[in-house]
């Protein structure tokens, strides 16, 4: 008896991990601004408060692998029987019966085509994003919202911005602008860096300290620890640059990447 009530605590305890199977809803809305998995899915059940994203217009557009990845992370599983790419959360006010997920080429991250009227589609923060942080595809949603909220510049594809990292502390519903991400430093200020010359098949390490921060293919000085001579190095990795021929090889690699 004492093992069967054991074993009947672990069930309850375990919470939205037993969740199992649950049902896209035939026209997702939410009516407050944040959009939870309940409104999403039939059958939530404990997991039916959990906050995904933060609605600022009249809409929120998620990729169906995004969507399930969420799920899973609150013990949901949805199998996606229609085989769709994106899902629609509409105010509850707008939805008006209007058809919840869309079909689109599968892989496909690009801007959704902006809605008739005084609204476009902007690429907003699914979550508060602290510094620092670095961006993962379920941290940024595609959002209809007023047309002057669409500030100029803004990206174009949600693979743009995975990967960076939060310069400053973001807030959920804003809209991702350029100047709030930057690549991710992997030397910071006083790191100790083992800088490789590598010329005519020969390479030498030495071992340095960085003068300042930066992130792969940025120009980082660094000071020769044995010498005390500074040189200019390209931050390649972790505690790692390169210097010499093969440090323009990485800085041009790395301006492509961005490109």
């Amino acid at each position: 008896m004492r093992a069967l009530l054991f074993i009947a605590a672990l069930a309850l305890s375990a919470g939205p991990a037993l969740a199992g199977p649950v049902t896209l809803r035939a026209n997702p809305v939410d009516d407050d601004g944040r959009v939870t998995l309940g409104d999403i899915f039939d059958g939530a059940g404990a997991a039916s408060g959990v906050v995904v994203a933060s609605r600022a217009g009249p809409s929120v557009v998620f990729e169906a692998g995004q969507l399930q990845a969420l799920a899973a992370r609150s013990g949901l599983q949805w199998a996606n029987p229609q085989n769709l790419r994106r899902v629609v959360v509409r105010h509850a006010l707008l939805a008006s019966g209007a058809p919840a997920a869309t079909a689109t080429p599968a892989g496909t991250t690009m801007r959704p085509a902006a809605v008739a009227g005084a609204t476009a589609a902007v690429l907003t923060y699914a979550r508060n994003i602290a510094a620092g942080d670095v961006i993962q595809p379920e941290d940024v949603v595609w959002t209809d919202v007023q047309s002057h909220l669409a500030t100029g510049g803004g990206p174009s594809d949600a693979e743009e911005v995975v990967g960076l990292s939060a310069r400053r502390a973001l807030r959920a519903g804003a809209v991702v602008g350029a100047r709030d991400l930057a690549r991710p430093q992997v030397i910071a200020r006083n790191d100790t860096v083992q800088v490789a010359f590598a010329s005519g098949g020969v390479t030498l390490t030495v071992t340095g300290r960085a003068q300042r921060g930066a992130a792969v293919g940025e120009v980082v000085a660094i000071t020769n620890l044995t010498s005390g001579r500074t040189i200019e190095a390209v931050a390649s990795g972790p505690g790692r640059a390169v210097a010499g021929p093969e440090a323009q090889a990485a800085r041009s690699s790395q301006f492509a990447a961005v490109r």
